[in-house]
């Protein structure tokens, strides 16, 4: 386990040095490609009845997994075999891809600059670069909050939680959980199209955020604190308004980050040409302003800091203690 702490350790410094590696090659990009060959074929292949569709999307959590986890597993198997000393750099290589700290600073960043030239046109282009909801329409408001949403929810699905499973159990733990995580972000939608086919995507991804999406809010929360923004409030509104989300886990983060910056959040947005009804995250203490997507980040950074010490130093004190056991 100390050796998973390591790596994962320096695949966050390459991160933060560095950020997401762009380009083709990336292991995403190859997931989300096996991802929409994969719904093509099994769409193709089975009925368009609720209950086939069903079946098409376990079979598509099931072969994707099944790939990504076997092609990995071969490559470090590989690596092994040519030099030991090899597969350590590896895999720190594949917990740096598995990272998006700085990417998504970077992203949010760039909307940050557009409304700082009131560039609405190119601020809205530049956040559905980084948002699921149709942004064509938002007006300046609308923008800032999907920005700060989009901060606050993958402080959790984009650190933290890869983090959390890198932690104890390598950079294999990593490719998991971006391969349940990307399934959801491209087969989850409870539209028209995928409410059955993405049902088993969806609800894997519930499971496999759980306790990651907990322990960023709390970090988040803690991590206010530190920053001198309202960590009581923080907490109290995660306390309050941690299950307002269609998903259990989404609001966590989301909750936390309104609290500490005392604004609301999420109400109702625009997917695919279609209104979605959401409840308000947060207390309007005072409006929303274009400083809260800097104020994010600072959170994002806090939350991410606190996460990989405390996995770190838990992990250490698991090995330790797991070490001294085996002598006795």
């Amino acid at each position: 386990m100390k050796k998973n702490v390591i790596v994962m350790l320096s695949g966050f410094c390459l991160d933060v040095l560095f950020g997401d590696p762009s380009g083709n090659v990336h292991p995403i990009c190859g997931i989300g490609f096996l991802i929409s060959k994969a719904e093509h074929i099994l769409r193709n292949y089975f009925d368009k009845t609720e209950k086939q569709e069903k079946r098409a999307g376990m079979f598509l959590v099931i072969f994707v997994l099944t790939i990504t986890l076997s092609i990995t597993a071969l490559l470090l198997l590989f690596v092994r075999f040519l030099a030991k000393w090899a597969v350590f750099f590896t895999e720190i290589i594949l917990c740096w891809y598995m990272l998006a700290m700085k990417s998504l600073k970077k992203e949010s960043m760039a909307v940050y600059a557009e409304l700082n030239k009131n560039d609405l046109k190119s601020a809205r282009k530049a956040v559905s670069r980084i948002v699921g909801r149709d942004t064509q329409n938002l007006t300046k408001e609308g923008v800032i909050k999907a920005t700060v949403e989009t901060i606050a929810e993958n402080t959790s699905d984009g650190v933290v939680a890869p983090l959390f499973y890198m932690t104890f159990f390598g950079a294999l733990g990593g490719v998991f959980y971006k391969t349940v995580n990307t399934m959801d972000s491209m087969v989850g939608y409870k539209n028209e199209k995928y409410i059955h086919f993405g049902k088993y995507a969806a609800l894997l991804d519930d499971i496999v955020n759980y306790i990651p999406a907990r322990l960023s809010a709390i970090f988040m929360c803690c991590a206010a604190t530190l920053l001198k923004y309202d960590g009581k409030n923080s907490f109290k509104i995660w306390i309050r308004d941690k299950r307002k989300h269609a998903s259990p886990n989404s609001a966590q983060t989301e909750a936390a980050c309104a609290g500490a910056l005392g604004i609301q959040l999420a109400g109702d947005a625009w997917y695919f040409g279609k209104k979605y009804q959401k409840p308000f995250i947060g207390d309007k203490k005072r409006n929303i302003e274009v400083e809260d997507i800097k104020r994010a980040n600072k959170l994002l950074y806090g939350t991410s800091i606190i996460a990989i010490t405390v996995f770190s130093a838990f992990a250490v004190f698991i090995a330790n203690n797991c070490k001294k056991e085996r002598k006795i």
